[in-house]
């Protein structure tokens, strides 16, 4: 199919740049940006607009903050300065001429249709800078937009995101360009060479994703109850990653739902093998803590989960406790109905961060089998043939992309392998177990279980030691964080039940007594300037002063308001500083 160009004019209106011949359509153009040394934000990427919130189809990229590393994960040696750069909008100016985006829908009866693509600038104070925008073709031709025909804004700052929005759920493989202004040259695009996920060395690859095998036998358990047509039921729970984040389509390309596949089709004898899958967005162990019992429990029914995975090595530079939280949650898990096995697993960012050096010691005091993504990938990332690519593995500076949800996948589907080898019979306790006693047996833990036995309450509870005043929090908040559970391609909101101040809403502050040793707070964080402070009193002592603003973008929070050695009634209020904001309690973790 010859190239087609589309160049926008003014708000509302496109040229197809070329010659029209009435007979056989339009003619390839000379193409005007042929001669430009180009860099890209996105090479390949796949796309999914699936259904979101706002009842549109879309997919959203957030930029701010990680543009340079985006276009050096692609372009290396892009030099730096020239990356840092482009995450502003006078750097965008600048250096770009043009920004070619072109599209392809993987769905066959799909190619054709179009796309519309906004690059969103953001001012100091908001998001309502220039937006640049296209109709894009999904049949592979180049929507051009000439930053030219866009006056420049003296109030735009940087590079907030991008969305691509279409009329119904489409995938599509994404190329976004930066075509360069006169004077300005960059290193040639070597594309990569294709994964090879058959190879020897792919397979010692993921064999060195085995960090610890451990005490195998609850896992070996499941592996001949699922072998035996009994249920079983795997469960994971984590952050952005489990949710599925970089995978296309969401629902059937996580690592989650690749490696509950890879665990059927081992061991499955139908549809005796049930998945659920609790992945929240930027959230820590310590909110995990909080959505075990409703989003894992309450989903397994009254047998419980058989294996849980718990994906929280990269997310936990927010637990406020250093480790607690993670173990907490790890004993909350294997003790917990079912007794199932736990498997920690360690994912891991672009920059080969994570934090396993903190979580392993858990994992060795416990017998947890472990497996690490940084183990596995990182080091022949620097080689000089690498297996896969850093700009393979990542769909950003965050998350895997499919080729990284399925290495993920495979890794677990390594640790399923050696579970349910032949030769462990029924009774090779000592054997599966490395002659240890169960991981539930009491051991002293490495950083603390304080939360294990949490308790969770939220506005759809009933509690009769717990008593609620609502005050001026007699609202309920709708604008909440959204996520795809188990394998549903939908996304639903994240503790709907939820008690709200309203801007201007009575003074009258929020109280909840109840008898507890530790208590958390659940609220939502928000990147709105409408919401403020609202500040925690505990027996009418002051302890926290909580600032949803601080982190940015609308997301479920949880933080520690209290702590004792002993239970006690306590009567706890929350005051807004300034009342004329919205301030939203999503719900109340604690121990008795």
């Amino acid at each position: 199919m010859p190239a087609v160009y589309i160049r926008r004019l003014r708000k509302g209106m496109v040229m197809i740049m070329g010659n029209t011949d009435m007979k056989n359509g339009p003619k390839a153009p000379k193409d005007p940006t042929k001669k430009r040394p180009a860099l890209y934000l996105m090479l390949d990427d796949v796309i999914e607009g699936r259904l979101r919130e706002d009842g549109n189809y879309a997919e959203i990229s957030f930029l701010e903050g990680r543009v340079a590393a985006k276009i050096s994960a692609v372009m290396p040696d892009v030099p730096r300065e020239m990356a840092e750069e482009l995450q502003t909008c006078a750097g965008l100016r600048k250096y770009v001429h043009s920004i070619g985006i072109t599209a392809v829908a993987q769905e066959k009866e799909n190619i054709g249709k179009i796309m519309d693509y906004t690059l969103n600038c953001r001012r100091e104070k908001d998001y309502g800078g220039t937006n640049y925008r296209i109709t894009v073709p999904l049949d592979g031709s180049e929507a051009l937009i000439l930053l030219a025909d866009y006056p420049e804004n003296p109030l735009d700052t940087t590079l907030a995101s991008c969305r691509m929005e279409f009329t119904e759920y489409i995938t599509a493989k994404m190329t976004v360009a930066f075509y360069l202004n006169d004077g300005y040259e960059v290193p040639e695009l070597i594309p990569d060479p294709p994964v090879d996920f058959t190879s020897d060395d792919y397979r010692g690859m993921i064999s060195r994703s085995l960090m610890q095998e451990g005490n195998l036998w609850r896992l070996a358990r499941a592996v001949r109850k699922a072998r035996a047509g009994e249920d079983v039921t795997i469960a994971y729970i984590g952050g952005s990653i489990t949710q599925g984040a970089g995978a296309k389509p969401i629902a059937t390309n996580s690592y989650a739902y690749r490696s509950y596949e890879a665990f059927c089709r081992r061991f499955g004898t139908g549809s005796n093998v049930h998945f659920i899958k609790a992945g929240v967005g930027g959230t820590p162990s310590e909110l995990g803590l909080c959505r075990y019992r409703a989003e894992v429990l309450d989903e397994a029914g009254e047998h419980g989960p058989d294996i849980v995975v718990i994906e929280f090595a990269v997310n936990d530079a927010g637990d406020e406790t250093n480790g607690v939280c993670f173990e907490s949650l790890a004993l909350m898990a294997v003790n917990g109905p079912g007794h199932p096995a736990v498997v920690l697993l360690f994912s891991v960012f672009m920059d080969d961060g994570n934090l396993q050096g903190r979580l392993a010691p858990i994992g060795e005091r416990y017998g947890f089998p472990m497996v690490s993504l940084k183990n596995a990938v990182t080091p022949q990332f620097y080689s000089e043939q690498p297996i896969i690519t850093k700009r393979q593995y990542f769909y950003d500076l965050y998350h895997p992309s499919n080729e990284g949800h399925r290495i993920m996948a495979d890794c677990l589907d390594y640790l399923w392998q050696r579970a349910g080898d032949g030769s462990f019979e029924e009774n090779d306790k000592e054997q599966l177990t490395g002659g240890c006693e169960d991981v539930a047996a009491g051991k002293e833990p490495v950083y603390g279980d304080t939360f294990k036995a949490l308790e969770v309450y939220t506005k759809k509870d009933v509690d009769g030691g717990i008593v609620v005043s609502a005050g001026g929090f007699d609202g309920c908040d709708c604008e909440l964080q959204y996520v795809e559970r188990n394998v549903n391609a939908y996304a639903t909101p994240e503790f709907p039940e939820n008690w709200m101040h309203p801007a201007g809403a009575a003074k009258e502050p929020y109280r909840i007594g109840l008898t507890c040793k530790d208590l958390l707070l659940i609220y939502k964080d928000s990147g709105d300037q409408k919401f403020g402070k609202a500040q925690v009193f505990v027996d009418g002592t002051l302890t926290r002063t909580i600032d949803p603003l601080l982190v940015g973008w609308n997301h479920c929070n949880a933080v520690i308001v209290y702590r004792s050695e002993n239970a006690a009634e306590h009567v706890v209020e929350v005051k807004m500083e300034d009342n004329d904001k919205f301030f939203t309690i999503l719900g109340w973790g604690y121990t008795r």
